[in-house]
């Protein structure tokens, strides 16, 4: 079926966080869902499970750890077993339990920043102390700095959290990045949890490799997390899942979870199985028009703002754009008291954040192309371009 992704239903009546957070005047471009309606066959799911009218305590159901199994053995050549899939409730609840899986005396967590602020968190709630490899900002994409991030692996280094695809900047990491940094915490003995919750969300010219799917000692000394909820716009649904191959490891996370974290509930499990078996053609689409949304904004950008430097997204539907040279005392308030759109505050994502703002370009057209000409006014009114 044909999907229309430029008429999308009223969200404010729905609870939505996106759009409730900020008055009605204002355009959420912020938090990471999107606006577009969810594929047919996850919504006639729920409506068969709904319909069922019997909502008692569910467990993981076996078709769904099936479906996994064979997503990334297509997907990626990495054959993994349904033992080692661990469902959870939301992909933030799998960083938390790595870090407290890992979590020693004296025990440090190496994020690299600018980063998803909830990866900032988990460190210091597991007791762990955080370090920070900063990405270097080229003229066109962020690269690793490698003395930097080999000097933080010291002998107190209990796991490295790696985001790839990479949230904010949407930089997709290479093969050859990859194994360096896992080369390197094999070395160092550090555990690796990979968030790649956008690994579906891949532009043109791009390729997702799963860090574990490098090599069998990888695969031994890796927590893998991923979650059909940024892909099929089902994130309020909570339904994630870890992959982790070594049996002690695993034993670790799921002692972590012990009394706090149960499993997907199963409205959840339902949605997911629908999405993995049958949402292949409705993703074709929203990646065809995320990607149409990214080259937009991204010319729209060089042309109107050639003060700001926007990072070309290579995955997620996310933009990074470097603010700095406006001087604005603060970009994200900017923006949101003086054009009325709500991005993200750079800030929040740690160091190498500061003057930056990141935008949700998953929306109608419309209302991207709203969103920045109010922001076009705001700019002109406050100093001409």
């Amino acid at each position: 079926m044909k999907y229309n992704f430029e008429h999308c239903p009223p969200r404010r009546p729905t609870e939505s966080e996106k759009w409730l957070e900020y008055p009605e005047d204002v355009l959420p471009l912020w938090v990471a869902d999107m606006d577009f309606v969810s594929p047919e066959p996850v919504v006639r799911a729920l409506r068969e499970r709904v319909e069922h009218r019997v909502f008692g305590y569910g467990r993981d159901r076996a078709d769904l750890k099936e479906l996994i199994v064979r997503r990334m053995e297509e997907r990626y050549a990495w054959r993994i077993r349904e033992e080692d899939v661990v469902l959870i409730p939301g992909v933030i609840r799998g960083f938390n339990l790595a870090c407290r899986a890992t979590a020693a005396p004296g025990g440090e967590a190496l994020v690299q920043t600018p980063i998803y602020p909830p990866m900032l968190y988990a460190p210091g709630h597991a007791g762990l102390v955080r370090r920070d490899n900063e990405l270097a900002a080229s003229e066109s994409a962020y690269e690793i700095n490698w003395a930097d991030f080999e000097a933080a692996l010291n002998g107190n280094t209990r796991v490295f959290l790696l985001c790839n695809p990479h949230n904010p900047t949407g930089r997709v990491f290479r093969r050859d990045e990859l194994l360096r940094m896992g080369e390197l915490c094999l070395k160092h003995g550090v555990v690796v949890c990979s968030d790649e919750i956008h690994c579906d969300l891949i532009f043109s010219g791009q390729t997702h490799i799963p860090i574990a799917s490098l090599s069998p000692e990888l695969a031994a000394q890796t927590i893998t997390l991923m979650s059909p909820s940024k892909t099929f716009n089902i994130a309020g649904l909570d339904c994630s899942f870890a992959i982790i191959q070594n049996p002690d490891l695993r034993k670790r996370f799921n002692h972590a979870r012990a009394g706090l974290v149960g499993g997907v509930n199963i409205l959840g499990q339902a949605a997911a199985v629908a999405a993995l078996r049958d949402g292949q053609e409705w993703l074709d689409q929203v990646l065809a028009v995320l990607e149409s949304n990214r080259d937009f904004l991204f010319d729209y950008v060089r042309e109107k703002w050639p003060a700001v430097r926007m990072y070309l997204p290579e995955a997620t539907y996310l933009a990074w754009l470097d603010c700095r040279a406006l001087n604005l005392e603060n970009p994200h308030e900017f923006f949101l008291n003086r054009a009325k759109v709500a991005f993200n505050d750079g800030a929040t994502f740690g160091r190498g954040g500061e003057g930056f703002v990141r935008i949700n370009f998953a929306c109608p057209r419309k209302t991207l192309e709203e969103a920045l000409f109010r922001c076009t006014a705001a700019l002109r009114a406050a100093a001409p371009l």
